[in-house]
């Protein structure tokens, strides 16, 4: 995932991540490289998982609102770890509707951070509908953004890139990775994130383990020369719009 020449400016990632845990899981590593190397990252919680997401707080007897504070600091926490800001709207969950001013706000937000690359859901997932509903709405934004007589603050937006992140069923929801991230350097940043989440703790050692798999399968494709370490740790991306190049690679 390598973002456009910007000519030595910092590039801009937002994330539009249905809960507060989706973006640590499946993007932490994108989100831990692209502070590294100087990015704003911007990640957009529509809500907090609260309902849907956090069972383990159900079980322990606690309140609707303090499950979604408990959430919101897991979010915050794992978001610093791996050095991106936090932008929560609290649009709820199971279900996450879909709403003309729901995505008015994120075509604020696009205009506001400008972004260079972003980040989302697949379009498909039957095992949870909040997650293509975001993507619906973080991509409408994104058309919107771009029109001159849209109605919200900032100048109209370019084109930025849109990558889809991996599902937790990836063969029921059509994932066909063609993006392979090697985020080795940072996996141990992404790690420290999802030890942020313990109300998902389940998902620990499976995102653990689809990245060592991910990674094997990142050096059968990258060739016999690019020096790649033998535990090399990855993360799986669609790409939705062509590559715009002058050169193939």
């Amino acid at each position: 995932m390598t973002a456009p020449d910007r000519g030595g400016d910092r590039g801009s990632l937002l994330v539009v991540s249905a809960h507060a845990g989706d973006f640590v899981w499946r993007a932490g590593g994108a989100i831990a490289l692209a502070a590294e190397r100087g990015d704003e990252v911007t990640v957009v919680c529509l809500s907090y998982g609260e309902r849907g997401e956090s069972a383990r707080a159900w079980r322990e007897g606690r309140k609707l609102e303090e499950i979604k504070e408990l959430r919101r600091a897991e979010a915050e926490a794992a978001a610093a770890a791996l050095g991106a800001t936090t932008v929560f709207l609290d649009a709820g969950d199971y279900p996450l509707l879909e709403s003309r001013e729901l995505v008015d706000r994120l075509v604020r937000i696009y205009r506001e951070v400008t972004p260079t690359t972003v980040l989302t859901h697949t379009l498909v997932d039957p095992y949870n509908g909040d997650h293509p509903a975001a993507a619906r709405m973080a991509l409408q934004a994104r058309v919107l953004a771009q029109a001159i007589g849209y109605e919200a603050p900032g100048e109209p937006l370019g084109a930025p890139p849109v990558f889809c992140f991996e599902p937790h069923q990836p063969e029921m929801s059509g994932f066909t990775p063609n993006v392979l991230l090697d985020v080795t350097p940072v996996f141990e940043r992404k790690r420290e994130a999802m030890r942020c989440l313990p109300a998902q703790q389940h998902m620990w050692d499976y995102y653990t383990d689809l990245a060592k798999r991910r990674g094997v399968q990142l050096k059968r494709n990258a060739g016999p020369n690019l020096g790649l370490a033998h535990a090399t740790m990855g993360e799986a991306y669609m790409r939705l719009y062509p590559q715009v190049t002058a050169e193939l690679s």
